[in-house]
């Protein structure tokens, strides 16, 4: 069974950085997309990045910019790099892998999720 872990959250001050860590189990990782979610309490989910098996990646609006995905798949671990950090960036931060839809290959079908780290931001 695939297994998905993060680690690196923390409290860190606005505009400050942090890097998370997403470790996943399995000899398939390179053939993963990996993406990042996050969510305050209160709010719906929210996409923040992700990168895919060619190493391409993407990021949601909120966060473009001060984010960079990146992955090590002899090391079955994606980094979240992120950067001028603000208050509004607290939430919990999940990792989840999978793969692209058959037939729609711009669309990540996600199946295995990591328990999620929290990330503080003060002001």
């Amino acid at each position: 069974q695939v297994q998905v872990a993060e680690s690196g959250g923390g409290l860190v001050q606005a505009g400050g950085s942090l890097r998370l860590s997403c470790t996943v189990s399995g000899r398939a990782f390179n053939t993963y997309t990996v993406g990042w979610f996050r969510q305050a309490p209160g709010k719906l989910r929210e996409f923040v990045g992700r990168i895919n098996s060619r190493g391409e990646t993407n990021y949601g609006d909120s966060v473009k910019g001060r984010v960079a995905i990146s992955r090590d798949n002899y090391k079955n671990t994606a980094l979240l790099q992120m950067n001028s950090l603000k208050p509004g960036d607290t939430a919990a931060y999940y990792c989840a892998a999978g793969r692209p839809i058959p037939g729609v290959p711009t669309q990540t079908r996600y199946d295995y999720w990591g328990q999620g780290t929290q990330v503080t931001v003060s002001s």
